[in-house]
């Protein structure tokens, strides 16, 4: 499961950007956010309670409401927002691929976790890459870039406050209820700030199968499953891949395509990642001697 994992995770979440682009070709953002919500949430919900899932309660509760408003409320209305706009999901990407160095200031002052000069390294190399490749798109409109920044801002604080206050938690009903709590916020969004309407309901129908079965429970289950194992830090840099798979994706699904500077910029997030999560400190010559611990064995999932 530690290996298969991400890979898996980057591959579904980069499509959902290009699913969200062909969504909001035929529907509002907010509306179509409300929908993967409300359906994700009841889907997740039966879930949980067929497979005994014990739910959140008290505090607990509180810290997963939390959670859930900053990952899912805030990040796809932001984001979403920003393709109606008229940002590619490939740029949108980009902006996303920032996660990983936001995630890693927050950890390092928030939960302590320890960083080594090579997550450093990895993390501006990085981060490099993506403001490069964010680069030729700065005539983009103000405010979708401004939806962006909101939208990653919602992920990278949801993903630490999970990892600090609700790290033990069941991840089939906390996501359940990260859903849920999320629906009427982008309910009420889409009556004040939009006009709902479908133009195409074959093509809305299945664009929504897709973000609710595959990036809304299929992801998130994944994701929290590693914020469980990992630090949020090195789940963190698995983010700044998805502009490359979102840009392959893009290409593939809906012919779009990037600047040479772009495709730099993304190559640039690759080695950042692979410096970040791969390499590794040499070990001490103090201690070649001495026999090596055994590899702890990570406690089984609740």
């Amino acid at each position: 499961m530690g290996r298969i994992a991400p890979p898996v995770f980057v591959v579904l979440w980069s499509s959902a950007f290009v699913a969200a682009v062909i969504g909001t070709d035929v529907a509002p953002p907010m509306l179509l956010t409300f929908s993967r919500f409300a359906l994700a949430g009841v889907l997740l919900a039966v879930i949980a309670w067929v497979s005994g899932s014990r739910w959140p309660r008290g505090r607990q509760l509180a810290h997963v409401v939390v959670v859930g408003l900053l990952m899912q409320g805030v990040q796809f209305g932001g984001f979403y927002s920003a393709i109606g706009l008229g940002l590619p999901g490939g740029v949108v990407a980009l902006v996303q691929g920032l996660n990983p160095v936001v995630i890693a200031l927050l950890a390092a002052g928030v939960l302590h976790e320890r960083m080594t000069r090579y997550q450093w390294l990895g993390f501006a190399v990085g981060g490099g890459g993506v403001l490069l490749a964010v680069s030729d798109r700065l005539d983009s409109s103000l405010g979708a870039i401004l939806l962006c920044v909101v939208g990653l801002l919602g992920l990278s604080l949801g993903t630490v406050y999970q990892k600090a206050f609700t790290p033990d938690v069941d991840v089939r009903s906390s996501t359940a209820v990260h859903f849920l709590v999320a629906t009427p916020f982008m309910g009420v969004a889409t009556l004040l700030l939009e006009t709902p309407h479908v133009s195409d309901w074959g093509v809305f129908g299945g664009v929504l199968a897709w973000i609710v079965l595959v990036n809304s429970v299929g992801t998130f289950l994944l994701l929290n499953l590693m914020l469980r194992r990992e630090t949020a830090g090195r789940v963190g840099a698995l983010f700044f891949l998805t502009p490359a798979v979102t840009a392959l994706l893009a290409w593939l699904v809906l012919g779009q395509t990037l600047s040479a500077v772009a495709l730099v910029g993304l190559a640039l997030g690759g080695v950042g990642v692979l410096i970040a999560t791969v390499v590794r400190p040499p070990a001490s010559t103090a201690g070649a001697g001495r026999a090596r611990p055994a590899t702890p064995v990570p406690a089984p999932l609740r």
